[in-house]
């Protein structure tokens, strides 16, 4: 490629807010809850690159046809890689398909294809933009992508801070992480956080149901969470991490005595033969995934008596979609009520408001 801004590159970032930042020079889209990436295309040349550098090409061949035929001759775009389900985005579906397999990459391309979603111009032609304000790249970028069809989408946005406010509450219902708050005159900053975005945040009270020892084995790693479905299973809800020093040898104490029998009527004591069915079944921990790297995923079983107030952002597939933040115990609450009829489930945003229909 002999493009002006050559792989690899760290895309700009952006800085976690409480809410929604003010200011008239400001330019607001939608969170998007899928993978960062920067398309490379240098006539038929085709590079799809990660924001760690590690390539992605290989992962979503049923997007470099459409990159071809709709993005300019020679361009670098920045976007997100998503997967559009009937009921919005499905971050796990897109992560399935990073699979050394070449066969269940091809198979799931076409069982479940992704999108790509662009909201910034890095370069175009012979031109590097990176210098140009974000309004400037906007309007080029508009003018790119002015006949794009699926799979290849241009970002919403908008510099009405009503409207953003009612994307932050619309949209979560199909998927989304949140709102993105721009500099319109900003230019691009290459890993760097010059950038805004305000993300879904909420608690709940849910079940600890066992813990895994952090890392360097100085105490609790990670609380693993539970809540309960309407028959009274219970769901392994995803962990609550990031302890002080001091926490996870507190924790240790704290714990100990639950952890008594715990495992003889454990109901996720069958986890370690259980596989994790890719159409559903009952969310269990302990089993290595994809992301493991071959870590140790052992866990320590705790009677499921203890109750925990969580700070959470969001669920996808009934799981948390990142690490909860622990808040208090609440030895007032009965784990029979932690269910998760508590959490929120706003009604779907209409796609078409995204994706054009």
């Amino acid at each position: 490629m002999t493009l002006p801004v050559s792989p690899p590159l760290r895309p700009m970032l952006a800085k976690a807010v409480d809410r929604l930042p003010d200011g008239d020079d400001l330019v607001f889209e939608p969170k998007w809850d899928g993978f960062r990436c920067i398309v490379f295309r240098d006539g038929p040349d085709v590079e799809l690159g990660s924001r760690n550098d590690r390539p992605l090409t290989r992962y979503f061949p049923e997007l470099i046809d459409p990159i071809r035929s709709q993005l300019p001759e020679r361009c670098v775009v920045d976007g997100e890689l998503v997967v559009v389900s009937g009921s919005g985005l499905e971050f796990d579906l897109l992560g399935r398909r990073i699979h050394p397999a070449e066969s269940r990459v091809r198979r799931l391309a076409a069982q479940t294809p992704a999108s790509f979603v662009a909201f910034d111009l890095i370069a175009l032609g012979d031109d590097d933009l990176r210098g140009l304000r974000f309004s400037d790249r906007r309007r080029l970028l508009e003018a790119a992508l002015s006949g794009a069809t699926a799979p290849i989408h241009l970002c919403p946005a908008t510099t009405d801070r009503a409207v953003a406010a009612d994307w932050f509450d619309r949209f979560e219902g199909a998927g989304f992480d949140g709102v993105m708050a721009k500099p319109a005159g900003g230019t691009y900053e290459c890993d760097k956080r010059v950038q805004w975005k305000v993300k879904h945040r909420r608690t709940a009270d849910v079940v600890v149901a066992g813990y895994r020892v952090h890392k360097d084995g100085s105490g609790v790693g990670s609380l693993l969470l539970g809540v309960h479905d309407q028959e009274g299973r219970l769901h392994h809800l995803g962990v609550a991490s990031a302890f002080s020093a001091a926490k996870r040898a507190e924790l240790v104490g704290e714990l100990a005595p639950y952890r008594k029998g715990a495992l003889e009527n454990h109901p996720w004591r069958g986890w370690a033969e259980a596989e994790v069915a890719e159409g559903g079944g009952q969310r269990m921990p302990g089993a290595p995934n994809r992301w493991s790297g071959g870590k140790d995923h052992s866990w320590v079983p705790l009677r499921p008596e203890l109750v925990v107030e969580v700070a959470y952002e969001g669920l996808t597939a009934e799981r948390l979609r990142h690490p909860a933040r622990f808040v208090r115990w609440r030895p007032d609450k009965d784990p029979a009520d932690c269910r998760y009829d508590q959490m929120e489930h706003p009604p779907p945003a209409e796609l078409h408001e995204v994706f054009g229909g």
